[in-house]
Parts: structure tokens; sequence; C-alpha cells
């Protein structure tokens, strides 16, 4: 199966992933095809659903950079254990290709994850001393529940991106339309009954 990035109004993007029971030979699979497309699209982290896998991991390299391998994280599993205090900045989303707009976030994060080698292994981030990262790990687990950064936009920015936020849904339904995209019974079932 050939992965693609999932664009605003595909129904994976809203899923509740399903905890992942088993860290096989696929997986590392899907995990190694990720990190590629997401470095194409010039991407820090990608969740399972943007590529309309309904499990609950998510890639991370905040580099940016395919050639540092050693800063490639996966999470899988994750579960934000503690948030505190808050922050303010400009996020982006490789599903909403060119919108990026204000997201109010927590300032200190404790998130808790497996890696590929089925360790857990826990981070206390903090925005002073990295704000990138406590935003990322926040805007990925949000993926996993069906949030998107849209959803936390302030209130004027919401206000101000709604066009834009509809022009996303509307070249997605357009795509499907012209039967690039299948319906949404067909992809909406899919998810359902994943993997079969």
């Amino acid at each position: 199966m050939a992965l693609e990035i999932v664009k605003y109004g595909h129904p994976a993007l809203r899923h509740k992933s399903a905890p992942i029971q088993e860290i096989d030979a696929n997986l590392r699979k899907v995990v190694a095809e990720m990190f590629e497309l997401m470095y194409a699209a010039n991407g820090i982290g990608m969740a399972a659903n943007q590529v309309a896998i309904p499990l609950r991991f998510f890639i991370l390299n905040l580099s940016g950079e395919p050639e540092e391998k050693e800063e490639e994280l996966v999470f899988i599993n994750p579960v934000i254990l503690n948030r505190k205090g808050t922050c303010e900045g400009d996020e982006g989303c490789l599903s909403f290709p060119g919108l990026y707009g204000p997201v109010k976030r927590s300032g200190e994060v404790i998130i808790e994850a497996f890696d590929l080698e089925g360790q857990c292994f826990e981070f206390k981030l903090s925005a002073k001393e990295d704000d990138l990262a406590v935003r990322a790990v926040q805007h990925e687990t949000d993926h996993l529940d069906g949030v998107l950064f849209i959803d936390r936009l302030t209130e004027a920015a919401k206000r101000a991106k709604q066009p834009d936020i509809e022009e996303h849904e509307r070249l997605f339904l357009a795509r499907q339309a012209a039967g690039e995209i299948e319906p949404m019974d067909v992809l909406k079932r899919k998810l359902a009954t994943w993997p079969n």
C-alpha cells in the first residue's frame, strides 16, 4: 500500500486512533515510509491517521533533515501525563498545506510512549526550553484523538482563517467528486474495519 498524506475533509483526520497491540516488521515498514513522506513534504512530524492509518502513533524529527536519523523519534501509544501553563505560537499541518495560525497550547507537558523496540520512555518538555518540541508532541497527540490544530486556533484566527479552511474542504470534495478519492462511506468503512 502506497502511503499518501490525507488532506482536510478526509474522515481519518477526525477518527480516534486505536492503540497498537504489537510492534512488528509491518509497523517498522510503515514508520520508515512515513518518515520518507514527511521529509518529502518538508514536515517535522506526522501522525498515523494523516496517512489514513487509524493506529495510535506518530513520528517526529524536529530538525526536518532526513540525514539526521538520530533526531527521529517514534511515539507509540503516547499519553500526555501532565500539562501545565500556556504558550501561544503559530502552527501549520501537512494535512492543511499553506495554512498557519496561532494556537494556544500547554507550556509544559510530560509525555509517555513506547519506541519501536517496545521500550517505554518519558519526556518532560517545556516551551521555555524547546517551544517547538512541546508544541509538536501536543499537535501530533491531538491528531490521534481526531483533534486538529484548526480546532485550537484563537477565536480571531478561526474567523480570519475560515475561508481558507473551507477552501481546503472544497478541494477535497472536488477531488472526491472527480473520482480521485473514494466516496466518504467507503473511507469511513475502511477506518472502522482496519486492517481488513
